[in-house]
């Protein structure tokens, strides 16, 4: 039999964090607080390799600390992908189906909408390629030609 005696403490997270994990937990109907902090992880580390400049250092300024953490942990991309590209990025990294992946993005990105307000969050779609709008809940509106 295995012990855990010897098994490092795990430090809990902020209490912040926790809000967050719970309002993924709640938007993606996810079964357990670990599956929405997978999620968090997986999508934070994405949206880290998209965003640059001040709204990186904002937003990461307006997220719980652990999520902050996994997001400029991540080295910006020098080619951004669209929204859809992002999506099948992060599928391929994980193995998980497209449609999981758009779920847990959606799910990720209400809850960081939550916490950077609409001003931010329309500053940083103005900095990334289209399709993101989508992901974040809004509507993708394109000048006429």
């Amino acid at each position: 039999m295995i012990s855990d005696r010897h098994a490092p403490h795990q430090q809990p997270y902020g209490m912040a964090y926790e809000q967050m994990l719970e309002k993924v937990r709640y938007e993606g109907a996810y079964p357990t607080r670990e599956r929405a902090a997978e999620a968090v992880r997986l999508v934070l580390a994405g949206l880290g390799r998209q965003v640059t400049g001040d709204e990186r250092v904002d937003l990461a300024a307006c997220l719980p600390l652990e999520a902050a953490r996994v997001l400029t942990a991540q080295i910006p991309d020098t080619q951004p992908l669209t929204g859809w590209a992002f999506v099948k990025d992060l599928a391929a990294r994980t193995g998980a189906s497209l449609a999981t992946t758009r779920w847990d993005t959606g799910s990720v990105f209400s809850a960081v909408a939550a916490y950077a307000g609409p001003d931010l969050i329309t500053r940083i779609l103005h900095q990334l390629p289209t399709g993101y709008a989508l992901l974040f809940g809004r509507a993708e509106l394109t000048p006429a030609a």
